[in-house]
């Protein structure tokens, strides 16, 4: 993916290395993990090194000019249906991890004035660990990757890398594990993404695009643990081996003189009326199967669009536009495709527009550079008549996040070795991994650094969450509550 423009705003102290690292000879073929520094490319990783030192990288005060953190996230309710404001208040204002997840666009602002090494990914723009998971591959095969790309955008690793180490730190606070568990967990994601990132930057560019992470290799790799996590993950990958399209279809739809239709669960599933939407909806399968492979397209053909309803989903999503779509082939099976709005990245202010006119576009283009194999019925549109950009996908297909609850310390441990490994791959294929190893190095610096930040900022959430709860009390935000 090409860099996106705005690049001027950033604040680059490694500009120069990074320019180095992204240079024609800078792809050292068979480049290993530690030789890399020979190479055009190590030599930008460890400039970068040079110019930003790891250990900078655990570094956290919040800048003078800090953004009030609710009047910031209360604008992005602007845009939002105002009658599901209140619930995305009400689910951010469950637990400091659940604020988090809804925060993005703080963080975003906040790693902003931060040094930052010059070495740019694809950022999946939201790595907390509840933004990973399995999912079905094309050839039913279940896989462990990154499964949420909202905010992706080109940028650099290591925002990535500290949104996924934090998140583990509040995580594990927020299931009563002690605060060494926690940060252990977190160490662990950010230790694992440096070792499998000097593995990838040894493997050929074939090698690495066809990588990729199944359950079998994550369940090989908890056993190795003693606690829960093996036992658990085993049982997940058979809950989600469940979730299938059949499976969403059987529970969430009813039929109505004959007719399958949406059944209406709200505030959560809200059934539109068909009759006023049936022509617009028509129009706006076939905008998006434009996009869409031609075999694919032609699979698509075989599908007709019965009903349509508004479906809250996650906590930093709730109260934009996202739609379930019931569609039915020629011979009679159903299909749910979610059509969800997509925005500006959260990271665009600070790393400048992307390079895509429809954000849509932008997700699913960064969701397909990222993942190992992306959903078949991933594709983007504009909303005819208005400025709103969407992306389509299956409403399910095996698709299945960790529960942090039921993980004991040695599990969320583990969890986090697999969610460092997924996002080394991710980036691995988007970006300079010779660069990126060669700056991580063979020692612990970077993960220590990454710890030391990922408590730090914990310690940030707890308080912001903190003052989430006294506007609430206060009547400033208003929350709607166990929705």
């Amino acid at each position: 993916m090409a860099k996106d423009r705005g690049s001027a705003n950033q604040r680059k102290p490694a500009a120069d290395a990074a320019r180095q690292s992204e240079s024609g000879k800078a792809q050292g073929a068979g480049g290993k993990a530690q030789g890399a520094g020979g190479t055009a490319q190590g030599a930008g990783g460890k400039a970068a090194r040079a110019a930003v030192p790891r250990r900078a990288l655990g570094a956290w005060r919040p800048a003078a000019d800090r953004p009030d953190p609710i009047e910031l996230l209360r604008a992005q309710d602007a845009r939002r249906q105002q009658d599901l404001v209140p619930i995305r208040w009400g689910r951010m204002s469950a637990s400091p991890f659940a604020f988090y997840r809804g925060a993005a666009a703080l963080m975003a602002a906040d790693l902003a004035p931060l040094p930052r090494t010059g070495l740019t990914v694809q950022l999946c723009g939201d790595a907390h660990l509840s933004n990973f998971g399995m999912y079905a591959s094309p050839d039913r095969t279940l896989l462990f990757d990154v499964n949420d790309f909202d905010e992706t955008l080109p940028g650099p690793f290591e925002w990535d890398v500290k949104r996924m180490a934090a998140s583990f730190v509040i995580a594990g606070r927020c299931t009563g594990l002690s605060d060494a568990a926690a940060g252990d967990a977190a160490l662990a994601s950010a230790r694992a993404y440096r070792t499998r990132m000097a593995e990838y930057a040894a493997m050929s560019e074939l090698d690495v695009w066809y990588s990729r992470l199944d359950v079998n290799g994550i369940l090989a790799m908890l056993k190795t643990t003693k606690g829960l996590s093996a036992r658990t993950a085993e049982k997940d990958a058979v809950k989600a081996r469940t979730r299938t399209g059949l499976q969403a279809a059987a529970k969430m739809t009813v039929l109505v003189d004959g007719r399958p239709q949406i059944n209406d669960q709200p505030p959560l599933i809200t059934h539109l009326s068909w009759a006023d939407q049936a022509d617009e909806m028509r129009a706006q399968v076939r905008s998006y199967a434009r996009t869409l492979e031609d075999d694919r397209r032609e699979l698509m053909e075989r599908f007709t669009p019965l009903d349509v309803a508004r479906k809250v989903v996650g906590v930093g999503s709730v109260g934009t536009y996202c739609l379930i779509v019931l569609l039915q082939s020629r011979s009679g099976d159903p299909l749910l495709l979610q059509v969800k709005e997509a925005s500006a990245s959260v990271l665009e202010p600070h790393l400048g527009r992307s390079r895509y006119h429809n954000h849509g576009h932008r997700v699913v283009a960064g969701q397909r550079l990222m993942q190992a194999a992306s959903d078949i019925f991933l594709g983007w549109m504009l909303a005819p008549g208005t400025d709103r950009q969407f992306y389509w996908r299956q409403l399910r297909d095996m698709k299945f996040s960790a529960d942090v609850q039921t993980l004991d310390a040695r599990g969320l441990r583990a969890y986090g070795e697999a969610c460092g490994w997924a996002l080394a791959r991710g980036h691995a294929r988007s970006g300079r991994r010779d660069a990126i190893a060669a700056y991580l190095g063979g020692g612990d610096a970077f993960e220590r650094a990454i710890g030391d930040f990922a408590r730090s900022y914990a310690d940030q959430t707890e308080r912001d969450f903190a003052a989430v709860q006294q506007a609430v009390t206060k009547g400033r935000i208003q929350v709607e509550t166990g929705v």
